[in-house]
C-alpha cells in the first residue's frame, strides 16, 4: 500500500509528543511516523516503506508526517489537527529562557549542541533528552559547563529529579537528603522508587549520560555533579550509579569519593571492587521479602525496557551460574529505530512475549514494569492482554511509586492476578529467574 506524506516546514515538536500522535494514529488502523527531516530519518522512513515523494524533499528543520493505510488521507488531517492543538514548540531558545534557569534540549542531535551551548552561555544548567550528539561536542559542552558551574546532564539523559521537580521519565518520589549521580535512566528509577517504598526520599537525582564516564569524556558531569551535592546543604548522602567506567576514569571517581566529606556509595555494575554495591536494590539499602521459590523446565528469555536493568539482571544470572538465558534491551536502537521507546508504547515488546509464550524452549519469562512520568498509562494492563495466550512462568518487577500516575500497588495487582510472580525489585526478579531454573 502506497504511503502518503505532509511536510511542515521549519515546524518542530518534541520527540516524545510526536511518537505519542504516531501511536494514536496507529490506533485507527494505519501505520505512522512523525519525523525530522533529517537524511538519517529519512533512511529510516525509505526502509520500512513509509518515505514518499513529498517527504524525499524535506529538510532537516522540517517535520514530515508519514503514514500508510486504508484510511491514510484522514490519518494525515487528525496528525495535523494533534500537532496543532497543542501549545506551539520554539525552535530556537531565545525567546523561552527569560525566566528560566533549566532548559531541557529535545531537539535531533544534529542541532541538540548548539542549543544547549545557547543555553549554558545565558547561565543556565541544561537537561539534553536529545541521543545522537557527537562525542566532541558532548566533551566540549561539558568543559563549558564546569567552567561555567553549570550542570550539563546527557546526551541522551532520560531522567532527571532536580529539587524535587521529575524531568521526562521519572517517577514521584519524596524529597529527602540522598543525592543521586547517575548515567542510566532507569537506573535512577529504580534506585529512587526502592528508596520511596522505604520512606526515604530524593534531594536531587543527576543524569549525567551515558557516556559521560567514558575514556574520552572523562567524567566531567560526574565529578561535577558530586561538588554540587558535596556543597547542597540538603543532601547527607550521595549514590553513584553506572556500568563500568573507563579504568582510568574509576580511578578518578575513587579518588574523589576519599575527598568527600558525605558518605558515598558507588553502584558500577559488573564492576569488581571493594565496597563497590553490585546491585540497584544495594545501592539503595533495600531489603526485600523472602519470596516463595518457583520451578520452571527451560531457558529465561528476558525482555526488557530498561537498558540498565537488563544489564543487572544479566550480572546475577551469571553469578548464579545460570546458562542457556537470553536477555533482550528492548529500548536499544535496533529495536527503537522509527518506532517509539517501549515504556511509551509497550505494544513493541507484546511481539516478543507471544513469540516467547510459543517457545517451547523456554521456560521462564522475565520482565520489567517501568512506570512513572512519562510512560505508558497503563504497561501492565497490556503485559496481562497477551499473557493470556499463553502459559509461562513469568517472572516481573514494577519500577515505580504509589505517586506515580499509574499506581504502583494497582499495577502490581493487575500481574497478581494473572498469574505473575512480582517481585520486589528488579534484582529480587533475576534471583527468582535463576532458582527457579537452577536443578
Amino acid at each position: 500500500m502506497k504511503a502518503l506524506n505532509a511536510v511542515k516546514k521549519g515546524f518542530y515538536a518534541d520527540s516524545v509528543a510526536l511518537m505519542r500522535i504516531a501511536r494514536e494514529l496507529g490506533k485507527e488502523g494505519v501505520e505512522a511516523s512523525l519525523m525530522i527531516g533529517t537524511p538519517s530519518n529519512k533512511a529510516l522512513l525509505k526502509d520500512s516503506g513509509l518515505l514518499a515523494r513529498e517527504g524525499e524533499g524535506a529538510r532537516p528543520d522540517d517535520l514530515i508526517i508519514a503514514v500508510r493505510g486504508k484510511n491514510a488521507a484522514k490519518a494525515l488531517q487528525r496528525a495535523e489537527e494533534l500537532l496543532s492543538s497543542g501549545a506551539p514548540s520554539p525552535s530556537s531558545l531565545s525567546s523561552e529562557l527569560e525566566n528560566a534557569n533549566l532548559a531541557l534540549i529535545s531537539v535531533p542531535g544534529e542541532f541538540a549542541a548548539a542549543e544547549a551551548r545557547k543555553a549554558l552561555e545565558r547561565g543556565l544548567h541544561v537537561m539534553m533528552f536529545s541521543d545522537n550528539v557527537p562525542l566532541k561536542d558532548e566533551v566540549a559542552l561539558k568543559k563549558l559547563a564546569v567552567k561555567k558551574g553549570l550542570l550539563l546532564m546527557g546526551p541522551d539523559c532520560g531522567t532527571a529529579l532536580i529539587a524535587g521537580a521529575p524531568l521526562a521519565f521519572a517517577n514521584a518520589v519524596p524529597r529527602g537528603d540522598i543525592g543521586i549521580v547517575s548515567a542510566s535512566g532507569t537506573g535512577l528509577q529504580e534506585v529512587s522508587s526502592l528508596l520511596a517504598r522505604m520512606g526515604k526520599g530524593v534531594s536531587h537525582g543527576i543524569g549525567v549520560g551515558g557516556r559521560d564516564l567514558s575514556k574520552e569524556v572523562g567524567g566531567l558531569m560526574t565529578l561535577a555533579a558530586l561538588d554540587m551535592l558535596e556543597k547542597d546543604p540538603a543532601t547527607r548522602r550521595i549514590i553513584v550509579i553506572s556500568k563500568p567506567p573507563a579504568a582510568s576514569v574509576t580511578k578518578t571517581i575513587l579518588s574523589k569519593v576519599k575527598r568527600l566529606k558525605k558518605p558515598v556509595t558507588l553502584c558500577l555494575l559488573g564492576a569488581s571492587g571493594k565496597n563497590f554495591k553490585r546491585t540497584l536494590e544495594e545501592a539503595a539499602g533495600f531489603k526485600p521479602k523472602r519470596h516463595p521459590g518457583a520451578k520452571a523446565k527451560g531457558a529465561i528469555r528476558g525482555l526488557f525496557c530498561g537498558g540498565t536493568l537488563c544489564a543487572e539482571a544479566e550480572i546475577i544470572l551469571k553469578e548464579h551460574g545460570v546458562r542457556g538465558y537470553r536477555l533482550i534491551d528492548l529500548g536499544d536502537d535496533e529495536y527503537t529505530r522509527g518506532r517509539p521507546h517501549p515504556m511509551i508504547e509497550p505494544e513493541l515488546r507484546n511481539e516478543h512475549i507471544a513469540k516467547a509464550l510459543k517457545d517451547k524452549s523456554v521456560g521462564v519469562i522475565l520482565l520489567d514494569v517501568v512506570i512513572g512520568y512519562g510512560a505508558h498509562a497503563d504497561p501492565a494492563g497490556l503485559l496481562v492482554d497477551v499473557l493470556k495466550k499463553g502459559r509461562k512462568l513469568v517472572i516481573a518487577s514494577v519500577t515505580g511509586t504509589e505517586d506515580d500516575p499509574q499506581v504502583y500497588s494497582k499495577q502490581v495487582r493487575k500481574l497478581e492476578r494473572s498469574g505473575v510472580i512480582v517481585a520486589e525489585s528488579n534484582a529480587q526478579a533475576a534471583r527468582i529467574a535463576a532458582k527457579a531454573v537452577m536443578r
